[in-house]
């Protein structure tokens, strides 16, 4: 009988063999998804090889699967422009102190109310997510900022949206979800408090979700540029996504002259060629971090996710 069941055992699998409903389906799938993933990637691939063209071969259409005439005119370009390395820098000091600033307010705010024992949770997770639905507006917040003497400061980029409500419910559920009141008890009985618990016992256990906040508002510090238009008017102090739409902005105004010339609309032509690649190099350049960030959060990315699915 055992040898019976030694040899059953090594004996090869038979694979279980599929209906032709199934073949179909999985088929139709597949093409499905390929047709998805070509739409999406595309483009993007699309403005890489842009990006390390040749400005002529864009602007006529040659540009569709494999680069034509590399160059990198439209980096050269660019970095040409010092204010672009300052504006880099501005946005990496702003990205990284918004992020700390960020969570400071906003795990212990999530810890505190996920705790069942917290006075007045329910009505203090109520006045939050009140401000999910009515603003200020933009008028408002901007005397705001300026009677708090924020104007042309980092601070003006980052303390205003120091805390997002949406993040907070995203982390609150996690620490309701994964920090059970039992461990808090058994830490209460050995004398651990709040604070201690919070700092050794629950943050230790929350690096899904602390990497999924970095994520989240790392990016949006990254992107924004909108805050930096309305607060900010020294030019030193610009972020890179602002100094890029000036840039932009700059050289498509430089465009809008009148040529009088064959030789002027000529050199005006091959002008607006290189801005039109530029315009790919800006968005690879102003997109690398973010590229770079996501490998890094990758492994904690759907669990944190997942898990701040479920709001309650």
């Amino acid at each position: 009988m055992k040898k019976e069941a030694a040899v059953a055992s090594t004996a090869p699998k038979k694979k279980m063999k599929r209906c032709k409903e199934d073949v179909i389906f999985d088929t139709v799938v597949f093409i499905i998804l390929t047709i998805i993933l070509f739409i999406t990637a595309y483009p993007l691939y699309w403005v890489i090889i842009s990006s390390i063209s040749d400005p002529s071969a864009v602007s006529s259409g040659d540009v569709l699967l494999r680069p034509v005439g590399f160059t990198l005119k439209g980096y050269a370009e660019v970095f040409k422009n010092s204010s672009v390395m300052r504006g880099f820098v501005n946005s990496v000091i702003y990205t990284v102190c918004g992020v700390m600033v960020n969570l400071i307010v906003t795990l212990p705010t999530a810890y505190a109310l996920s705790r069942n024992n917290f006075t007045g949770n329910k009505p203090i997770t109520f006045f939050y997510m009140v401000t999910m639905f009515f603003g200020g507006g933009l008028i408002p917040t901007y005397l705001v900022v300026k009677n708090l003497y924020l104007l042309n400061t980092m601070w003006a980029l980052i303390l205003p949206g120091c805390l997002s409500v949406y993040n907070m419910i995203v982390a609150r559920t996690f620490f309701k979800s994964n920090i059970s009141e039992e461990l808090y008890e058994a830490a209460e009985i050995d004398g651990c408090t709040q604070g201690r618990f919070f700092f050794k016992i629950a943050l230790p256990l929350s690096k899904a979700i602390i990497a999924i906040l970095v994520l989240y508002y790392g990016v949006g510090h990254w992107n924004s540029y909108f805050s930096a238009l309305v607060y900010i008017s020294d030019k030193q102090k610009y972020p890179l996504q602002l100094v890029l739409r000036n840039i932009l902005i700059t050289n498509e105004t430089a465009l809008s002259q009148t040529a009088t010339t064959a030789e002027a609309r000529a050199a005006m032509k091959e002008k607006q060629e290189l801005v039109n690649v530029m315009k790919y190099s800006l968005i690879i350049i102003s997109s690398i971090p973010v590229m770079v960030m996501y490998p890094l959060v990758q492994k904690h990315f759907v669990k944190g996710v997942m898990i701040g699915s479920v709001k309650g």
